[in-house]
């Protein structure tokens, strides 16, 4: 590892003591940079710059961070001691890479990105510099609404880092009001696919659920989908597979056909959907026993034959 490398980011002090009064800056005063950098105001750092390109982002920035100014990103860089790359994923190793050909970054620098999908690897152009590299990723969804810097108390924190700078990083997820816990970078994609299966789509099914009590006349869907929701969650979350009920469950085929003819008739653009749960939820219950197989045979030919293609989804479609 390079001499440069090795150097305390921002006089950093080790961990068992909180890090120095560090000068922040925000690349991406979006819905989390703008949340992250009044963390890290409340925790005694000093937030010198932000970079946001959207009117949002300079109103959070007014709100979050007031009387921070907003600059050109490399000048961002340029004035912190940490800086903090809270850009969408795809933008992240475009950004690092070109203000490494700037030459902006500088040894002893302490830089983390919050993105959930990237480890260190998209860091490298600034390690090679000197810069202390971490991903810091809250499993929180944001917003952009006032609530959104009260989720943040407690939030777990994905940590990826080497291991003689995790003491730095978990450190700086603590004074953030976080929780942090490790993942490594290795299995950073598939954490990451993880939390958007879990809430990312979770909010399509709820969205999709309550579309179709409407188009069954129910007038207040969130009051009939919140306790059912809540309770599903929970089981879900204590019990895992144990925690399944409705027709999967019990194997009622007939009750699975019924759902898939009526859907055809007042909802066709929810029939590919519903198979796909119906048919994830069956192996699910077959491969944790809440399902014999003599029980799940024939949901499983229901749904294959009701899957893209078939007869059933080509009249659901027409």
């Amino acid at each position: 590892m390079p001499a440069a490398r090795r150097t305390r980011a921002a006089g950093l002090p080790p961990a068992g003591s909180a890090p120095a009064r560090l000068r922040v800056g925000i690349v991406g005063a979006g819905r989390v940079g703008a949340v992250l950098g009044a963390a890290l105001t409340a925790a005694g750092h000093d937030v010198v710059a932000a970079a946001g390109l959207s009117a949002a982002s300079a109103e959070r920035a007014a709100r979050l961070l007031p009387g921070t100014p907003l600059r050109p990103t490399d000048e961002v860089v340029a004035a912190a001691d940490l800086v903090v790359l809270a850009v969408p994923d795809d933008t992240l190793p475009g950004l690092v890479a070109g203000l490494a050909e700037t030459g902006v970054w500088r040894a002893g620098q302490l830089t983390f990105h919050t993105s959930g999908a990237h480890g260190l690897a998209v860091l490298a152009p600034a390690a090679r510099a000197g810069v202390l590299p971490l991903a810091l990723h809250p499993a929180m969804t944001f917003t952009g609404a006032a609530e959104d810097a009260d989720r943040l108390a407690g939030a777990p924190f994905a940590v990826t880092s080497s291991p003689e700078d995790r003491p730095v990083a978990e450190t700086l997820v603590l004074e953030m009001g976080g929780e942090p816990f490790f993942v490594a970078e290795a299995d950073r994609r598939l954490y990451h696919a993880a939390l958007v299966t879990g809430a990312n789509h979770l909010v399509t099914l709820v969205a999709e659920a309550a579309d179709l009590l409407r188009a069954a006349g129910v007038e207040e869907p969130a009051r009939v989908l919140a306790p059912l929701l809540t309770a599903a969650l929970d089981n879900g979350l204590r019990r895992g597979d144990r925690g399944l009920t409705g027709p999967v469950s019990r194997g009622d085929v007939g009750t699975v056909r019924d759902h898939l003819t009526v859907l055809g008739e007042r909802a066709p653009e929810s029939v590919a959907a519903y198979v796909a749960m119906a048919r994830r939820t069956t192996e699910r219950a077959l491969a944790s026993g809440r399902l014999r197989p003599h029980e799940g045979a024939p949901l499983v030919d229901l749904l294959v034959g009701s899957g893209p293609g078939s007869l059933a989804s080509e009249r659901a479609d027409g």
